[in-house]
């Protein structure tokens, strides 16, 4: 891994930094003004606090929910505000001569917030034009948004062109995290793969299938591989395109004397609710009617034995259904002996990460990641647009 200069790199003092965040906070589903949970902004306040405390002037940046849905960063003003005790600007405009005025008027120590910058379409497409006049905002780019790490849009690669641009400690953090767990772990290592799809994690096992000691499968994937097998999935979610490169995953496995471990029972129901009926059968004969929703007991002894006897545990994707409370065992048990182990735990953000704190484990764990698809790409070995911008050592 290249090694970046942070922020500590640099001489802020006096200067405008342009520093893009990760504010994409979950609002409440009414009125989308509630914050219902502040993590990602939390973890900012490091970066934010430095480059108060050095007489920087601090212009955030971020985006927040889908790009249809034109959020505004309204309630992430008010939240910083609270955070940090002082007067947090919103400023409605990202570019323009209204916002340059504005910034120009700043004073060591003030801090703005650049209304959301996915209400530019300009900022996906990563036009020159756009990053150039985001760029002339300031005289430094500090990138400490790790969960956008992996596109390249114009807050987060494209004003990189004309900056200098470092990294916070935000992104240092997750970088060193999940640098040393997958290339220079503490052994065994162990890989906890879960989520709906064996498409979305190719990449990741086939990469993990180099590194790890033992793979633990769950989630919905399970039954594409148990399929492939020749098991009887009953309704389970699978991908029947790819019965064939999930053969391929579990025979690189065997050759590599990798354990890779499918679950042995499995939780079905014949309903996706908490209403369903449920039964625990074997994970390859599961009835007509029924899917798989959830690891079984067995399986769950089973893993946190291996969980147990860990050095290093990389945990990507929910073993089950957690999200309705019939279906969530598994992924508690899993993420109950993990947080109380003495592994390192690496959680690999994205629904690994709600899970975790859904159940109140997050200051347990050595790394939650606040990057889903950030800290997936980076397992899998690929190079992250923007992490890859920031200027090196």
């Amino acid at each position: 891994m290249l090694s970046k200069k942070s922020v500590q790199d640099i001489d802020v003092k006096g200067k405008r930094i342009l520093l893009r965040c990760d504010f994409n906070v979950p609002l409440d589903l009414e009125t989308k003004t509630t914050i219902t949970n502040d993590k990602r902004i939390l973890e900012s306040m490091r970066t934010i606090n430095y480059l108060i405390e050095n007489d920087a002037k601090v212009i955030l940046c971020s985006h927040i929910g889908k790009t249809k849905e034109k959020l505004s960063l309204k309630p992430v003003a008010n939240r910083l505000e609270e955070l940090l005790g002082k007067k947090v600007e919103l400023l409605e405009e990202i570019i323009g001569e209204n916002v340059k005025e504005k910034v120009n008027k700043m004073n060591n120590g003030d801090v703005v917030l650049l209304e959301n910058v996915r209400m530019f379409e300009e900022e996906e497409a990563c036009g020159d034009s756009f990053s150039k006049e985001l760029a002339s905002l300031a005289e430094i780019y500090v990138n400490d948004a790790f969960g956008t790490a992996h596109r390249a849009h114009a807050s987060t690669y494209g004003v990189a062109k004309y900056l200098p641009a470092v990294c916070g400690f935000l992104i240092e953090k997750e970088l060193e995290a999940l640098d040393k767990s997958i290339n220079n772990p503490i052994r065994p290592l162990v890989a906890i793969l879960g989520g709906a799809k064996v498409s979305s994690k190719i990449g990741v096992i086939t990469a993990l299938l180099d590194k790890v000691d033992t793979v633990l499968i769950g989630g919905g994937m399970t039954y594409t591989f148990v399929k492939a097998l020749g098991g009887n999935i009953g309704k389970s979610i699978c991908e029947n395109d790819k019965l064939d490169i999930a053969k391929k995953i579990l025979e690189k496995a065997k050759e590599k004397g990798i354990q890779f471990i499918l679950p042995s029972d499995s939780l079905v129901a014949d309903d996706f609710s908490n209403d369903a009926n449920i039964m625990v059968v074997p994970t390859n004969k599961i009835p007509e009617d029924y899917e798989g929703v959830d690891i079984g007991p067995k399986t769950i002894e089973k893993y946190k034995e291996i969980i147990i006897n860990a050095g290093t545990v990389v945990w990507n994707g929910p073993v089950g259904v957690f999200e309705l409370d019939n279906f969530a065992n598994g992924t508690k048990e899993i993420a109950e002996v993990l947080a109380n182990g003495n592994a390192i735990s690496i959680i690999g953000g994205g629904d690994s990460a709600a899970a975790v704190s859904k159940f109140n484990l997050e200051e347990k764990m050595s790394h939650v990641s606040t990057g889903g698809g950030a800290s997936l790409e980076f397992m899998e070995g690929k190079e992250l647009p923007g992490i890859k911008a920031l200027m090196d050592k």
